[in-house]
């Protein structure tokens, strides 16, 4: 298994599984970069049963780095279903064992309606946008 590293601003290629899904779907790329004690994790595409590991396997590398702080800009996620939202449940419970939590930033509505419906939105911090997530 390949490394993952956390650059400002660059994105993960795809032997380093950052281009997330080219080889399998497609459907599921992920940035991942420092902002200043956070890691800040950008799913762009579907995070479902199909392209969950994607996300998964980043975020994980994440905490393994000390980064206990996670922002999630989901920005640029445009369906989420019962599998990712595990996902983000696991990172979550991760992150605060570490002393540290997840923070969802720029839900689209479509993402936003499934938290709102299993009650997630309820365990995770929310921000409005990225900025504001970065803020506090």
């Amino acid at each position: 298994m390949a490394s993952s590293n956390i650059d400002n601003g660059r994105e993960r290629d795809g032997m380093d599984r950052g281009t997330v899904g080219s080889a399998q779907s497609g459907r599921l790329l992920v940035e991942v970069r420092q902002e200043g004690t956070s890691a800040v994790v950008t799913p762009a595409g579907e995070l479902d049963h199909h392209t969950a590991d994607l996300l998964r396997e980043p975020l994980e590398d994440c905490l393994a780095k000390g980064f206990s702080r996670l922002v999630v800009n989901c920005s640029r996620l445009e369906f989420c279903d019962s599998t990712g939202l595990n996902v983000l449940l696991g990172a979550r419970l991760k992150a605060e064992a570490a002393g540290g939590g997840v923070h969802l930033a720029g839900m689209l509505p479509v993402v936003a309606r499934v938290f709102e419906i299993t009650g997630a939105e309820a365990v995770f911090t929310v921000h409005e946008t990225l900025d504001a997530a970065l803020a506090e």
